[in-house]
């Protein structure tokens, strides 16, 4: 196993941004919730501890604590805001509701030398860093001393090199903190003293390792639905099991334009993997029958989705499996640490189980990546470049890109409006710069005049964010004329369209929920 660290969550909106952060600087990481024990802990062997942020406040009494033998145990502590104030809560110090709170962009003095800063700031430098705090901390305990302020933050940063306990009140990990990663790297490399050798390929190994120990002789089902994530777990557990996976396509209806020939035409012709094709596109599209709620639509195809496969099961016979691409982001946003209401974000996901009825274990290979890690991890397995390339597409499908009834006729309008806007991006090139585009089919029509005769139909939204994580976005800066080039083709080539409309609205940090 890889030097590793552990990441305590508070429920912060921002805490896969740190483990994304310490991932890039070489470094596995895993988020675990805030009440983990000390046994608990000392199992996963990690060279060092990171306590999240979290919206709760320590002077409250409900607020979130930590087992304090967590301090004992000689493993070094990065804390950051509210992980700062817990470990001055715990250890001694004091923390008071401030009268002058700091949210967003700060200026951070440094004041003392601290490991943190090596080869990054120097003492009486100023830098820019992200602060989001109400309380802060007044008292420090015993053995710690201040190495950065701010205007509101009179202890912004501390440090008791003997314990190895550091603490930060602002976010090192959002990209508006400047140098936050390489302060994370200063902690995981120079106080934890990780290697930072952690790599895809050593992940694969040992991925496929694990795979065979959990599967053993039996056999396994995979839910191939083409995209990404189930591409690449499919090919990964193949490499594993073999001849012991069987591949099952669903495909629901709801897909883009041609992907279904697709998904057979690539899995078929160019993997030895068994693969059967179920085509239950009008099982769907009758249990979403006037169904407009989009959770609704969630849980509906959850649920239709997992009946084809015991049905696909019964008939293969034996399995003891379902494999699934469930990814890292996906587990933390369906566990609430901290009682929020995440879990509902990854409805339509199987995470943390299966009906009792199917009587069947999941292998999920790739619940501890995340997306771009998925992708790397699809080159390193040799999957083809406009697989792995792929925008993301969520497992409801056109469900949700489509707000309002399902029906077969807007289906087919919107699948047409998503390939044009689609194509036109990739002749501009464009397609690889941009993380995820798509066509919205909005439940409203509009009177408009194509021609010498008035039209009374439908209202297409487009819409493209740029990521680098997959958990914050922004919106893509296309130039007017791209967009009319775009806006016209559809308008022509698309019956039951006479309105293109552009999203230009961006998602802040640790957004995560893409539709």
């Amino acid at each position: 196993m890889d030097d590793s660290v552990l990441i305590l969550d508070f429920g912060s909106q921002v805490t896969q941004l740190i483990a994304r952060r310490v991932r890039e600087n070489g470094v596995y990481c895993e988020v675990h919730p805030f009440h983990s024990s000390e046994e608990a802990i000392q199992k996963l062997k990690p060279k060092g501890i990171i306590l999240s942020g979290g919206p709760a406040s320590v002077t409250a009494a409900t607020g979130p604590t930590i087992d304090p033998e967590i301090f004992q145990l000689g493993i070094p502590i990065l804390g950051i805001c509210y992980g700062q104030q817990i470990i001055c809560s715990q250890l001694g110090g004091k923390v008071e509701s401030s009268e002058q709170r700091e949210f967003g962009r700060a200026e951070l003095r440094i004041v003392d030398d601290c490991v943190l800063f090596s080869e990054l700031w120097n003492v009486r430098e100023t830098q820019q860093v992200w602060m989001s705090h109400g309380d802060s901390v007044v008292k420090l305990p015993d053995g710690f001393r201040s190495v950065a302020v701010s205007d509101n933050a009179p202890n912004a940063a501390i440090a008791d090199d003997e314990r190895k306990i550091y603490a930060v009140q602002f976010h090192p990990e959002v990209i508006h903190t400047l140098g936050g990663k390489d302060l994370l790297r200063n902690f995981t490399h120079r106080v934890a003293g990780c290697a930072g050798d952690w790599t895809m390929s050593a992940f694969r190994q040992r991925a496929i390792n694990k795979i065979r120990e959990q599967v053993g002789d039996g056999e396994v089902i995979c839910g191939l639905s083409g995209g990404v994530d189930s591409s690449v777990a499919a090919v990964l557990i193949h490499e594993a099991i073999g001849a012991q996976l069987n591949c099952v396509f669903v495909d629901t209806g709801l897909l883009r334009l041609g992907e279904a020939e697709q998904v057979i035409t690539v899995f078929r012709d160019n993997y030895n993997i068994p693969l059967i094709h179920h085509d239950a596109s009008e099982l769907f599209l009758t249990k979403l029958h006037k169904v407009t709620d989009p959770e609704t639509k969630r849980k509906i195809i959850g649920a239709t989705f997992i009946d084809v496969f015991e049905e696909e099961a019964q008939k293969i016979g034996g399995a003891n499996f379902l494999a699934q691409g469930t990814l890292y982001p996906d587990v933390i946003e369906s566990v609430s640490f901290t009682g929020g209401p995440s879990v509902t974000i990854k409805s339509h996901h199987n995470v943390g189980g299966l009906p009792e009825r199917m009587n069947m274990s999941l292998v999920e290979p790739l619940r501890e990546l995340f997306k771009d890690e998925v992708r790397d991890l699809g080159r390193e397995l040799g999957l083809p470049s406009q697989l792995v390339g792929r925008h993301p597409f969520p497992g409801p499908g056109l469900a949700i890109r489509m707000p309002g009834e399902i029906t077969k006729e807007r289906l087919d309008i919107l699948r047409m409006a998503d390939k044009i806007y689609i194509d036109e991006i990739r002749q501009a090139g464009l397609y690889d710069k941009i993380w995820q585009a798509f066509a919205v089919l909005l439940p409203v029509k509009t009177v408009g005049v194509m021609g010498d005769a008035r039209s009374y139909d439908y209202v297409c939204a487009l819409r493209a964010v740029t990521s680098t994580d997959g958990m914050t976005a922004d919106t893509y800066p296309f130039k007017h004329k791209f967009i009319s080039k775009v806006a016209t083709r559809i308008i022509n080539e698309v019956r039951g369209i006479n309105r293109v409309t552009y999203d230009i609205t961006s998602k802040p940090p640790g957004t995560i929920e893409w539709e």
